[in-house]
């Protein structure tokens, strides 16, 4: 639960209550520090510390992930998402014993990779014995940004009733008081009860008797402040220097605070007056009374005072056991341009990048930028820094690191890097437009000075505009494949990457043909098993959509396989989402959509986990080939709504691909021809795949509907794609094509379709074999060749409805219909009382993955798992495993 309000009305209260209402709990204290929260993973710290020997029971990747994350030893550069895996896991093991409370204070103040982890877990909290409760200060402002955590119930904290508000304001007064003073400190309070309290001290009892005090015309909560404020001024001024060094200090360790009051000559005595009026306890850790006392207690003391505590707090932390906390301490009482400090600082960012704390990275960068007294070296931190914020997702730091490389690069190698950079921020916030352009001119940049480089910045060019499609500035896909052919040479022998990029500039500059060769060698190199894991990280999603343009299954298959298990060995769950959408696509062209289903819903998980917008287009192309008319037009409005939000002109033509699908599919021929043609007129993306796959859409409606002129252009574009490949599925294709063109010829026809057939069967691409068996069914019905059409519209109708493409299938069934053939329903066993999340568990356990393995996959505990799966036992009528795997067969989920 959200507990959030004013500060001071209530809600670190209300946290205590909890706390002391959880007899028999792991109570698990984290309070949000605001100058602590550029600190990657410091609240999870917190966390840890409380239940630190649950860690180990964890999966060794998620294990790794927190432990990495943590600074705990763990070489592992820890993916945000696992690290979020590892938070539940380890909240929901330490819940074995006993129930957990975990509050966190101040959450506005948490660093964001602490507040993502703990809200991912806090939305995911089902079957546990797990409470997690923030308390979050001013909810819906913009002053805190994307820091609130999200989705989950909320408890908006409002000030007591006037009635209540006199009775407490009345029960802190001494003596008599005037009415109308007691009604204007009310009416100021507005029911907050810490205003009540700390307004009641503000003024002598004079004014409260008689009313003759001045009207305070500051906003509440500076008052609040300010009522603090004067009561650390009142205080001597050691103990006024030792309240500054525990503010300063978000560990709370009490050893700590001692160490460095010794540093400045501050005996411990110094902490009475303080404890004594309420201010702060001292035991073995430091407590303040409110947050708002830790905040005024640090930002009222000069600037002076404050370098001078953080640098005590420098000197005592242990550089072995915290280097980062003691490097950021050091700079926080740096007066001016130190390269010692900065160096320390950069080496922090290292050891943060290592941990896959990248924001972290990015804010030690940016303050070492601050103190590095160099120029040159200013400028190279703050190229590395922009990386950092860029890999982080923070664009707008990283740009504003760029612009101080940008005022005094002048060399040419740092100019390209900068030029890059610059370009991969635009494509990774908005997908295409000036993208390539950005990228082309980086390109040219860079290659005088690292070829290596250069290539790759022109292939990432190419890519981007590829997702530009249509709406890439410029020249598109087209400026950059001829850009890339004037590179420099590949040093032999050519990377996997040098092929592809040769390869693809070929195909697009020079035609389909002349990029075929060198591309099937592409193909080989990216299968081959020895392939780093950094280059198929970076490269497989091309290398599969390589794969669909030249029309080669196979490597298609493997290379979306191979990506997809990269993706989750690695725990890159960034990169998930387009990883699973080309499995998805993959498997509804083999017929497999239950499959494809599955991993949908496994898109829209991990989309939702990691709090982005899921890519519609494998959703798109699944419904398209059920036969959901209504779901893709929905899901068409929505993907181009963000196509045309982000300059993802490939979007647009996988959404009119889609729409020509269903339409084919359900008969309405005029409707498919006009998507076809909306995606297919742009004669440059056909490499993708989706254009080329519309030019087959368009082809059957225009035939359909008599438009051969239409259809004899489409089918030549198509061959100039189909004949190069040479794969079955390509020709198979093409035949079906030109039989489609030669109907009106009895024997050209056949011929055709049966070679298409013939084809097409020696692959696993059933969805196109099942048309083919449609379409020549059709054209044998046409010529009154009833037999041998029953034979054709039987197969197809079988093969539809064992994939669960409905509106083809039923088109089948109307055509089987017309030659006289009564069709029958499909029957079967119905799952269907199983809930999304049971089937998908039900679905994974016939895989043989484990309790821990599903709730990795699905993004829940192996507790909730347990939960979902035997509710699933009682409705299937089973009780164990085994006998689930053993239905398999007999039962659809």
């Amino acid at each position: 639960m959200i507990i959030h309000g004013e500060s001071g009305v209530g809600k670190t209260t209300l946290l205590e209550y909890l706390v002391a209402q959880a007899q028999g709990f792991h109570v698990i204290r984290i309070t949000g520090v605001e100058y602590e929260m550029e600190m990657a993973y410091a609240g999870l710290h917190q966390m840890h510390s409380s239940i630190p020997n649950y860690i180990t029971s964890l999966p060794t990747d998620q294990r790794d992930a927190l432990q990495g994350a943590l600074g705990l030893g763990s070489v592992r550069t820890p993916d945000g998402f696992l690290v979020a895996l590892a938070t539940l896991g380890l909240l929901t093991e330490a819940a074995r014993d006993r129930p957990v409370l975990c509050v966190v204070d101040d959450a506005q103040w948490l660093d964001q990779a602490s507040m993502k982890a703990l809200s991912f877990t806090a939305r995911r909290l089902h079957a546990e014995s797990v409470a997690l409760t923030f308390a979050v200060r001013t909810l819906g402002t913009s002053e805190f940004g994307n820091r609130e955590p999200t989705g989950i119930p909320e408890l908006e904290l409002g000030g007591l009733q006037e009635e209540e508000a006199r009775s407490l304001l009345r029960s802190l007064l001494p003596g008599r008081w005037d009415d109308r003073v007691i009604e204007r400190i009310v009416a100021e309070a507005r029911g907050i009860p810490l205003a009540l309290v700390e307004l009641s001290k503000e003024s002598p009892p004079t004014e409260y008797a008689g009313g003759f005090g001045i009207p305070r015309a500051r906003p509440l909560t500076d008052r609040i402040q300010a009522a603090f404020a004067s009561r650390i001024k009142g205080l001597p001024a050691t103990t006024r220097q030792l309240l500054l060094l525990a503010a300063a200090d978000p560990t709370g360790q009490a050893v700590l605070l001692w160490r460095a009051a010794e540093k400045l000559g501050v005996d411990m005595a110094a902490a009475s007056p303080a404890v004594a009026i309420g201010l702060i306890s001292i035991g073995d850790q430091v407590t303040f009374a409110h947050p708002t006392v830790r905040s005024t207690a640090y930002w009222e003391a000069t600037h002076d005072e404050r370098l001078a505590v953080h640098r005590a707090l420098a000197n005592v932390t242990d550089p072995l056991a915290d280097p980062a906390r003691r490097a950021w301490h050091a700079a926080q009482g740096a007066p001016g341009p130190n390269e010692q400090v900065a160096a320390a600082l950069e080496r922090s960012a290292e050891r943060a990048k290592e941990r896959g704390a990248l924001a972290s990275a990015a804010a030690f960068m940016s303050r070492a930028v601050e103190l590095t007294p160099d120029p040159g070296l200013r400028r190279k931190r703050a190229l590395i820094g922009a990386r950092a914020a860029h890999a982080a997702g923070s664009p707008d730091s990283a740009l504003r690191l760029l612009s101080v490389v940008e005022a005094g690069a002048d060399d040419e190698r740092m100019q390209g890097e900068l030029k890059l950079l610059r370009a991969q921020i635009a494509f990774a916030t908005e997908r295409g437009n000036d993208a390539p352009i950005l990228l082309l001119q980086a390109a040219r940049q860079i290659e005088t000075h690292n070829v290596s480089l250069a290539r790759e910045t022109y292939l990432e060019a190419i890519s981007a505009a590829m997702f530009a499609g249509p709406l890439a500035y410029g020249g598109g896909q087209l400026e950059a494949a001829r850009a890339a052919l004037t590179a420099p040479p590949a040093v032999y022998p050519p990377r996997p990457v040098d092929l592809l990029l040769d390869g693809t500039a070929a195909r697009i500059a020079r035609g389909h043909a002349a990029g075929v060769t060198t591309l099937q060698e592409a193909l080989a190199a990216f299968r081959d098993p020895g392939l780093p894991d950094v280059d198929g990280l970076r490269w497989l999603w091309m290398a599969g959509s390589t794969a669909v343009g030249l029309w080669d299954q196979e490597s298609w298959d493997d290379l979306s396989g191979k990506y997809l298990q990269l993706v989750r060995r690695n725990g890159q769950t960034a990169a998930l989402p387009l990883a699973l959408t080309m499995r998805i696509v993959m498997y509804v062209h083999t017929g497999e959509l239950a499959l494809a289903s599955s991993l949908v819903d496994e898109v829209n998980l991990v989309s939702e986990a990691v709090g982005t917008p899921p890519p519609l287009y494998g959703a798109l192309q699944l419904s398209a080939w059920q036969g959901n008319a209504a779901e893709v037009a929905r899901l068409s409005r929505a993907a181009e709504a963000e196509a045309l939000r982000r300059g993802e002109g490939n979007g647009l033509v996988l959404s009119s691909l889609a729409k020509a699908i269903v339409a084919n599919g359900t008969g309405r021929y005029h409707d498919a021809l006009t998507a076809a043609r909306e995606a297919s007129k742009e004669r440059q993306p056909l490499e993708v795949g989706g254009a080329t796959w519309a030019l087959v859409e368009g082809i059957e409606a225009a035939a359909r509907v008599g438009d051969f002129a239409e259809a004899t252009d489409a089918h030549q574009r198509l061959v100039d794609v189909t004949a190069p490949s040479g794969t079955e599925w390509a020709l198979g294709v093409e035949a079906r094509a030109r039989a489609l063109l030669g109907e009106g010829d009895h024997t050209e026809a056949e011929t055709h379709y049966r070679e298409a057939i013939e084809r097409l069967a020696r692959t696993r691409v059933r969805s196109d074999l099942a048309r083919t068996h449609l379409l020549y069914g059709e054209w044998l019905r046409r010529k009154r060749r009833r037999q041998a059409a029953r034979q054709q519209l039987r197969t197809a109708h079988e093969l539809f409805t064992s994939m669960g493409m409905n509106a083809f299938a039923e088109r089948s069934a109307r055509e089987l219909r017309a030659t006289g053939e009564v069709v029958h329903k499909h029957g079967g066993v119905n799952s269907s009382d199983l809930t999304v999340q049971e089937s998908q568990i039900v679905r994974l356990v016939r895989d043989g993955l484990t309790n821990a393995e599903i709730g990795t996959r699905l993004f829940i505990s192996p507790r909730t798992v347990e939960w979902h799966l035997r509710k699933a036992y009682g409705k299937l009528g089973v009780t164990s495993r085994r006998q689930l795997r053993n239905m398999a067969e007999t039962r659809t989920e």
